[in-house]
């Protein structure tokens, strides 16, 4: 695990962690980002739910066998907290639920996302990887 307070201006409070690409690594990533949260006196709701999402999706559709997922979350001096889950799986890549059409038997967690989350969206790379972001004002 790494915890370190970034550069002045840019982040007040900085976790990452690597995480096995199972449903124990996604349960995993969720408790830790509850008692980092809790540590930085933060509120846990809506982002812990936002971090079992994002875990889920990264080991379910990010899952490549022998690779981990990552999942940061950075406080900025801005007061904005930024989840972000990063796996193996970068050709997969997540688009914008359309609240008006019916998921699929999946398709639901990033509606989710969408509801809870201040913004979203995907990085591509460094190849082969992508990451998932979701960003949280916390003056709100």
């Amino acid at each position: 695990m790494n915890q370190e307070i970034a550069a002045p201006g840019t982040s007040v409070h900085q976790f990452t962690v690597p995480l096995s690409a199972t449903r124990r690594g996604a349960r995993l990533a969720r408790l830790l980002a509850i008692e980092q949260l809790r540590s930085w006196e933060l509120p846990l709701d809506p982002a812990r739910l936002i971090v079992a999402e994002l875990a889920a999706n990264a080991a379910v559709h990010g899952r490549v066998p022998g690779r981990s997922f990552r999942l940061s979350l950075t406080v900025t001096a801005h007061g904005v907290l930024r989840i972000e889950v990063t796996d193996a799986r970068g050709e997969s890549l997540p688009t914008h639920p359309d609240a008006s059409s019916e998921p699929a038997e999946s398709g639901y967690g990033l509606l989710l996302v969408e509801e809870l989350a201040d913004r979203w969206g995907v990085r591509g790379g460094p190849v082969p990887a992508k990451t998932v972001w979701a960003e949280l004002d916390l003056a709100r």
